[in-house]
């Protein structure tokens, strides 16, 4: 299993702000967690608001719980609004079912870690996720 470093984590927001900036988008906030769910890096662009540090916190957070991009875990919210509020509950309210939440998985399959991005629309923060991801030599999750 390849890990999740610090410098890799660097890579993924770099990468995440550079697809930010070549798409024209709003002022971005960028986490990176590892497989246990703990803040690996994170960094807020100049101009992004005070709450985007949470949100990007809580669209990783949930991905990597759940093994799930937060796309797919909006889609279950949907069809099981009462699954979802629960897990939000024994989350501690850290769950953010929207796009922009993406698992990180190495080579063979395993989850590593999840990134979360917000400050645009939720579909343009996850394909900076994305962007990050495949930057930094591992394969995205979407769950879709």
């Amino acid at each position: 299993m390849s890990e999740l470093t610090l410098e890799a984590a660097k890579t993924i927001i770099e990468t995440a702000f550079a697809k930010g900036r070549e798409l024209g988008l709003k002022p971005l906030a960028v986490a990176v967690l590892d497989s246990g769910g703990h803040l690996k890096a994170f960094e807020r662009a100049d101009g992004a608001s005070f709450l985007r540090p949470k949100i990007a916190f809580g669209k990783a957070y949930g991905s990597i719980a759940l093994g799930a991009g937060s796309r797919a875990l909006h889609a279950r919210a949907e069809q099981q609004a009462y699954f979802i509020n629960a897990v939000n509950a024994l989350a501690d309210g850290n769950l953010v079912p929207v796009a922009g939440g993406v698992v990180i998985r190495d080579a063979q399959g395993n989850a590593v870690g999840a990134v979360g991005v917000t400050g645009d629309t939720s579909e343009n923060d996850e394909a900076c996720a994305l962007a990050g991801i495949e930057a930094a030599g591992f394969q995205a999750d979407t769950g879709a």
